[in-house]
């Protein structure tokens, strides 16, 4: 077989055998990637009806997308040969990763809550896995199982009258060495008997030992809770076995969840190390200073300095914090610090608090503090530093009065870093006390319900973050790596999830990953935050995201924004995402709020500016959509998205050579600029141009992702409408995010008019 080509798989190198068939690593000749190719034994789908109930079950399999299980591409038959493609995973099975020896009981928690997860994944679909033993799992380079094979013990089982019969007949292709009894019985199975094999998997990943006995021999290898789980999961009936997979995951979790031990503080007096002790006692001078005239008020004195009453404050900025560490290898520390209580003022709903991205800008600034607050919009600053050593962080805040310069309170908070989420929470709430900001319940509820954090993944999270906030590829790919860290030290770390959610999600629109993949991982991530945390605003945004991209789901998408916002009014991201929705529905005037809210907590954000101006242009106010792309360029001239927007607008006005322009000479690389060229090459009548710059986008589109949606529009504008039908159909199946927005907009008048056009629009569930 090897170098035989299947449709358009190449066959490079066999990686497995078994009774359901020989796999091998193939490469997919039109999407350029290595895939997993298996063979089904000869004479397993007899006839036409067999290949038939086959390929109806290897679509459902398809749909399962979750990052511990392998996703099936594609099924189909040719010479005589039926085979299924599916995703390659590099690494080892767990059989061969054991080798005869067990594993510690940290990396059997670990993988054994991956396997628990992807079960329920599948399971919540309907699938059964029926054949589930180290063999069928995989381990990545990097650590991640994978489950393989899901549901083809079904597939491969021959169809039969009744439905009973046809479950029996099934399950001769399970093992059975890891069957559940009514499986070795004959008798109908459901998910529970995947929760017994599974059982026998962790029984199997502690002791080394296949289980020759079920649950027997973990004495010694194991905790009492470890025994406890797997003595559950391998109950001989059913009904007193985990009933589902959730339930299995919640407890792997919670026996993997680290143990919070006080540590005693000490009797005497604390020093700080010695570099840093001068800066931390001028600290404390400065807020008994401040304290004493404004924070007790004693003697009316706060009232005799700055008048009758204290300046009312209801907007607020954290400006950058500083690092009192003299260590630069900390910046990413301290800018986590800033992040998260940025993000614990958001939370508060009587606050207009400015998004961490705007206030960035004013790291090491020699402005005053009153044109930053009138820059900002705001009456209140907020300044301060962070001061690390050991295990304990202290931080100092003041609260200035941008307006008037006024310092109206200080105070210094000290924590354990295991306490340091409640330290965030403890700030936010003393700042609105100081400015008499009242909280509701459920604001003082959330503030309150801080949970103890692994100081090694909160680092990881706060490191994630710090990259992810650089929105370049390289960035964002390094963030990938610390959140996929954070919740390896942490699998109950709500935050890392959501961090990778938008990871996943900033990936798929800009830069390497492939829409659909990209955004289902995203999905999962967020899914998973929410699980955890269901007050997290940052989980509710990203899985909003991913409805409105991926599941074209437009009522639940809008809940899940306000969802988001009923959470923390403040989150920026949440208000501009929020507007993208609104305009793809058509909802114009509310969008163009939404937009100006996100601008109003983020003035310097250039993709929300940038936005600000892209609803001006789908309303056609082309002039004014044009002068707010400009204001964006003056904030960063090198913004590439900047770039293409004013492009768009000079296309719909007439002014073709400067659209070309803006295209040419923007300095940050885009993937979507070049189709773009294309088309404005097209609608310029420089059709040579326009045929070459499309052959090269094309070219390339056979080894990387391309956006299909703009090259639908440069063949329409060449009057090619079938070709561009064609690509938009690519988009349609890819669920390209750029397919949303843009089909309502301007751009697509050209194809408005065509039946093709209208019907895609029906199929996308765009209102009437």
């Amino acid at each position: 077989m090897i170098g035989r080509t299947l449709g358009h798989y190449r066959i490079v190198e066999e990686i497995g055998k078994g009774g359901m068939g020989v796999v091998y690593r193939a490469r997919d000749e039109r999407l350029d990637r290595d895939v997993a190719v298996k063979i089904l034994p000869a004479g397993t789908l007899a006839d036409a009806a067999a290949r038939q109930r086959f390929r109806k079950e290897a679509l459902a399999l398809s749909k399962l997308n979750h990052p511990n299980i392998q996703t099936v591409h594609d099924f189909d038959t040719q010479d005589g040969l039926d085979f299924l493609v599916a995703e390659y995973i590099p690494g080892v099975t767990l059989n061969d990763r054991l080798g005869g020896q067990g594993l510690p009981e940290k990396e059997v928690l670990r993988l054994g809550q991956q396997l628990a997860e992807g079960l329920a994944a599948a399971h919540e679909q309907g699938i059964i896995h029926r054949d589930l033993k180290p063999s069928n799992l995989r381990v990545t380079p990097d650590g991640r199982l994978k489950i393989l094979d899901f549901g083809v013990a079904k597939l491969l089982g021959p169809a039969s009258a009744t439905a009973t019969t046809e479950t029996r007949t099934q399950t001769i292709a399970g093992t059975p060495l890891y069957m559940s009894p009514e499986q070795r019985r004959g008798e109908r199975v459901d998910a529970r008997s995947d929760l017994y094999a599974a059982g026998l998997v962790l029984w199997e990943m502690a002791t080394g030992k296949a289980p020759a006995v079920a649950g027997q021999g973990l004495a010694g290898k194991a905790s009492p809770e470890l025994g406890r789980i797997v003595e559950k999961c391998v109950e001989e009936e059913p009904e007193n076995r985990y009933q589902s997979a959730k339930e299995l995951a919640v407890d792997i979790r919670r026996l993997a969840a680290p143990t919070v031990v006080p540590v005693a503080q000490p009797s005497g007096p604390r020093r700080w190390a010695t570099p840093w002790r001068f800066a931390a006692v001028t600290a404390v001078l400065a807020v008994l200073l401040v304290g004493l005239v404004v924070g007790t008020n004693v003697g009316g004195l706060r009232e005799r300095l700055f008048g009758a009453g204290a300046p009312k404050i209801d907007s607020l900025a954290v400006l950058p914090l500083k690092n009192l560490m003299g260590d630069p290898e900390q910046e990413y520390f301290v800018e986590g610090m800033h992040e998260a209580l940025t993000a614990e003022l958001s939370k508060i709903s009587a606050l207009k608090v400015i998004s961490r991205t705007s206030t960035m800008r004013y790291k090491d600034t020699d402005k005053a503090m009153p044109q930053i607050a009138r820059e900002l919009g705001v009456e209140g600053l907020i300044e301060g530093s962070v001061l690390r050593e050991g295990d304990q962080v202290r931080i100092t805040v003041q609260l200035i009065h941008g307006p008037s310069d006024r310092h109206l309170w200080a105070q210094s908070f000290d924590r354990e870093l295991r306490g340091i989420l409640a330290l965030h929470s403890d700030v936010a709430r003393t700042i609105a006390g100081e400015i008499q900001v009242k909280l509701t319940g459920p604001e003082q509820a959330r503030l309150a319900q801080a949970r103890p954090v692994n100081p090694e993944a909160h680092d990881a999270y706060l490191r994630g973050r710090y990259y992810w906030n650089k929105r370049t590829e390289e960035g964002v790919l390094k963030a990938l790596e610390y959140f996929q860290q954070s919740i390896e030290r942490d699998p109950g770390y709500g935050l890392a999830y959501a961090g990778l959610a938008d990871t996943y999600i900033v990936l798929s629109e800009y830069a390497s990953l492939r829409p659909r993949d990209g955004v289902a991982r995203a999905k999962a991530a967020a899914v998973k935050a929410l699980e955890i945390d269901g007050g997290l605003a940052e989980a509710h945004t990203s899985l909003a995201m991913v409805v409105f991209q991926q599941e074209w789901d437009w009522s639940r998408a809008e809940r899940e924004f306000q969802q988001a916002l009923a959470l923390n009014p403040s989150y920026a991201t949440a208000h501009h995402w929020y507007a993208l929705l609104l305009a793809a529905l058509g909802r114009t005037e509310e969008a163009r709020r939404e937009i100006r809210a996100a601008q109003s907590l983020d003035p310097l954000s250039l993709i929300i500016n940038a936005n600000v101006g892209y609803m001006l242009f789908l309303s056609r106010e082309y002039d004014l959509a044009l002068e707010q792309y400009r204001k964006t360029l003056e904030l960063d001239p090198t913004f590439p998205v900047a770039r293409w927007y004013s492009a768009r607008a000079y296309v719909k006005m007439g002014r073709f050579e400067e659209a070309i322009q803006e295209l040419q000479t923007a300095e940050r690389p885009m993937r979507i600029l070049e189709p773009w060229l294309a088309y404005a090459y097209a609608v310029a009548a420089q059709r040579d141009q326009a045929r070459a710059t499309l052959a090269r986008v094309v070219g390339r589109s056979e080894k990387v992702y391309v956006c299909p949606v703009y090259v639908a529009l440069a063949y329409a504008a060449l009057g090619e409408k079938d070709t561009a039908f064609v690509w938009l159909e690519m988009a349609y199946n890819e669920r390209d995010v750029h397919l949303l927005i843009d089909m309502l907009g301007p751009d697509f008048d050209i194809l408005r008019d065509d039946p093709r056009f209208q019907n895609l629009l029906r199929r996308m569930n765009f209102p009437e």
